[in-house]
């Protein structure tokens, strides 16, 4: 009896992890947000736009690099789960190329510009630990380009692209660019 009391104080004493969220770009946002959806511990992901200057922008405006916004995933993570570092690694090495300048595969702009907007110190912190990392250890042929900044607003995206790749598994684009990023993640 003793025993199961003391684990009850225990964990009573524990103060869980608070729920915390991660804005990452990395190109189409399609491919990225399928990516973050298999991650255990992450509790949502939505497509959307972040770090440009139009309020309320709309994927018309966002693709024709009119607003400053990239495409970007917004990940809501229990971090006793998955770490922010976890998220880090999937982004850098699963999500997205991060030497590639305000492009992605196909898809050319800033609109599809590779960044992390933190919400944390905390989060700045890893970033810029995880960058210097990888560089120093010349993980890339060339170097990182990810802009790493504040996050000042999220905009969700319009509904039709919030989990665009489970209704679209056969599209071209989807086959040829994101299918083989979720494949990757479950190697």
């Amino acid at each position: 009896m003793a025993l199961v009391l003391g684990s009850l104080s225990a964990q009573n004493a524990q103060k869980p992890a608070a729920i915390q969220t991660a804005v990452f770009a990395g190109g189409c946002f399609w491919g990225v947000e399928a990516v973050f959806e298999h991650l255990k511990g992450a509790k949502t992901v939505v497509s959307g736009y972040a770090g440009g200057t139009v309020v309320n922008p709309d994927y018309e405006a966002v693709s024709r690099g009119r607003t400053g916004h990239a495409e970007a995933v917004k990940v809501t993570f229990d971090p006793s789960v998955v770490s922010y570092e976890t998220l880090l690694k999937v982004f850098f090495t699963v999500a997205h190329d991060p030497t590639e300048l305000n492009r992605q595969g196909p898809d050319v702009g800033t609109q599809y510009r590779s960044a992390i907007f933190f919400t944390s110190a905390e989060q700045q912190k890893a970033v810029t630990n995880a960058i210097a990392q990888m560089t120093a250890a010349k993980t890339y042929r060339g170097p990182i380009v990810t802009q790493v900044a504040a996050l000042e607003k999220f905009y969700d995206a319009e509904a039709y692209h919030q989990n665009y790749l489970y209704s679209h598994m056969t599209q071209p684009y989807i086959v040829y660019n994101d299918l083989p990023k979720i494949e990757n993640l479950k190697k």
